[in-house]
């Protein structure tokens, strides 16, 4: 063989390798692209379309006509969103048919981000350069002034509630009607789902002589009202001095039987501590537990209300203890978890039946199987460490509860002894439904 000739064969072979190479390649690259079609499908498969119009939707579609032509303040925060997550604050300052020409914040602020309690001061906003209001400020004011109102024709309202008496962004939206009234300003609310739903009520109604920022009004602790629902009760029923002109526009799809999980619509934080859809059912659970200092209930970690814990617990016989008590529609179980720095035994609990579940007396069922489990009342122990209850007891719309601790009064018959506030405010908040 020649040299010319193995030349040849070294230049076939070469152009035979390339294209083997080559084959391999392009045959890499299509089932790459056959396995990015095969995924495809299943982003759209995933996506949960919102079950209901909320009321900010319902304005739009309605092209904003209750507010065409006029000065428009907003109270709101960042879950006053659309059904598709717009924020309302957006929405309304790139409408041209109206003008916002300032906004309010309640407590946790316009970014939602402020710790409960801490007071915000007035300050204007960078991205629109309106004024913000502090409805949660110093001195303590709890109302819009006559001069925050002075360049306004209706001011709405557009915030995420919890459902929970003791949650006060409600007692703002009653304290600025009360205020729109008294500056002749028309309010606005725009309604949202209850996330515990319409049907759930627990609770004492407040005495009179209890009235607070967190029980302003004459409801239960927990009210199954809507936030709309619950402002044409305030405005009829002569909780504020006048009545203002008050219009609420309705959601669409909404039923009362919905907790918020079945709307289809994505959870926005309401405050630092309900970062999730399910945290007010939580929150109504443990939270006045909570205030009695002995347990550590998830406050600081990524599931705050969730957990009740203490370094002394037995979890798996509490565990055992609670589910003995065969609470409708709850599961309890022994776990343990981060407090900050050391892991601590605990209990978490699961709600099979989020509608029928009771809210308000876990918090009581929990600290009698404590009591009993290991002989210890949480309410004596707070006593005798000389913590202050004042905000307890107003919570609590009364000192009675306190009272009925401190005797070992049995959960069930404190539960038992709300029966006829409850009953009385079913038939007392008929009137306002709106769903």
């Amino acid at each position: 063989m020649s040299i010319s000739d193995i030349k040849t064969i070294r230049r076939v072979l070469t152009y035979l390798t390339w294209i083997i190479l080559a084959s391999f390649f392009l045959a890499f690259i299509n089932c790459g692209a056959i396995s990015e079609v095969k995924r495809q499908p299943n982003k759209t498969v995933t996506k949960i379309q919102p079950k209901i119009k909320l009321g900010i939707d319902v304005l739009k579609e309605n092209k904003f006509s209750i507010l065409k032509g006029k000065r428009v303040g907003l109270i709101t925060n960042p879950s006053g969103v659309d059904s598709g997550g717009r924020s309302t604050l957006e929405i309304l300052f790139a409408e041209k048919s109206l003008k916002l020409v300032a906004l309010f914040c309640a407590e946790h602020g316009l970014d939602g981000k402020t710790p409960a309690g801490k007071e915000i001061a007035n300050y204007v906003d960078q991205k629109t350069g309106l004024p913000v209001f502090s409805l949660y400020g110093p001195g303590p004011i709890r109302k819009p002034t006559l001069g925050m109102l002075r360049n306004i024709d209706v001011l709405v309202y557009d915030i995420q509630d919890t459902g929970c008496r003791s949650y006060t962004f409600i007692s703002t939206m009653g304290l600025a009607m009360e205020a729109c009234a008294e500056a002749d300003v028309e309010f606005v609310v725009l309604d949202r789902p209850n996330p515990l739903g319409g049907v759930r009520i627990e609770g004492p109604l407040p005495k009179p002589n209890f009235r607070s920022f967190v029980s302003q009004w004459d409801i239960p602790y927990v009210y199954g009202l809507t936030c709309g629902e619950l402002a044409l009760m305030i405005n009829n029923e002569g909780w504020i001095k006048k009545p203002c002109k008050l219009k609420v526009v309705k959601m669409q799809g909404w039923k009362r039987t919905m907790v918020w999980k079945d709307t289809g619509l994505r959870w926005i934080p309401t405050s630092p501590n309900i970062p999730y859809g399910h945290s007010p059912m939580y929150y109504v659970s443990t939270g006045i537990l909570g205030s009695m200092g002995a347990l550590n209930i998830g406050i600081g970690t990524a599931h705050p209300f969730e957990v009740v814990g203490a370094s002394w617990l037995k979890s798996t016989n509490l565990a055992t203890r609670l589910n003995q008590l065969q609470l409708n529609g709850i599961k309890f179980y022994p776990t343990r978890f981060y407090n900050g720095s050391n892991y601590i035994p605990g209990i978490r609990f699961e709600f099979l039946d989020p509608v029928k579940a009771p809210l308000m007396p876990l918090n009581f069922y929990i600290m009698e199987s404590i009591n009993k489990l290991h002989n210890r009342n949480l309410y004596l122990e707070a006593l005798n460490s000389n913590k202050n209850f004042s905000l307890f007891d107003k919570i609590m719309g009364s000192d009675e509860i306190r009272s009925e601790l401190s005797k070992n009064v049995l959960a069930s018959q404190i539960v038992k002894s709300w029966k006829q506030d409850e009953d009385k405010f079913r038939v007392k908040r008929q009137k306002y439904l709106l769903y």
